[in-house]
């Protein structure tokens, strides 16, 4: 069975810099894409940023182009958000997802319908 479990999340201030992790287990971590959500309430899950499962590919939301960087350790079935540069506007709930069957070595989905799995979340909260 399929687990994500994220961690990293907290409370920082504007300017400062988090790093989010996700840690899977119950499959072939390293041949699965991975992607990072956000939610706040009331608005729809929006997308932050995904991997492939090679590495090849990645891909940003504009809003966090240039201060977050993911990244992913299959020797540690983890993928990692570093969050540099925090706004208020990063204020979220962080979800992790993955794509199981992602048929490319380079495919990195931002559509959150194209995930399978899904953790339950980490907060993080950016006080200015």
């Amino acid at each position: 069975q399929v687990q994500l479990v994220e961690s990293g999340g907290g409370l920082v201030q504007a300017g400062d810099s988090l790093r989010l992790a996700c840690a899977a287990s119950g499959g072939t971590f390293s041949s699965w894409a991975m992607g990072w959500f956000r939610q706040t309430p009331g608005k729809v899950r929006e997308f932050v940023s995904a991997i492939s499962w090679s590495g090849h590919r990645i891909y940003y939301a504009d809003s966090v182009k240039g201060r977050f960087s993911i990244s992913r350790d299959s020797t540690k079935n983890t993928v990692y958000l570093q969050m540099n540069g925090a706004k208020p506007e990063d204020a979220a709930v962080y979800y992790c997802a993955a794509d199981v069957s992602p048929g490319s070595s380079w495919y990195a989905p931002r559509s959150a319908d194209e995930y399978t799995y899904w953790g339950q979340g980490t907060q993080v909260t950016v006080s200015s």
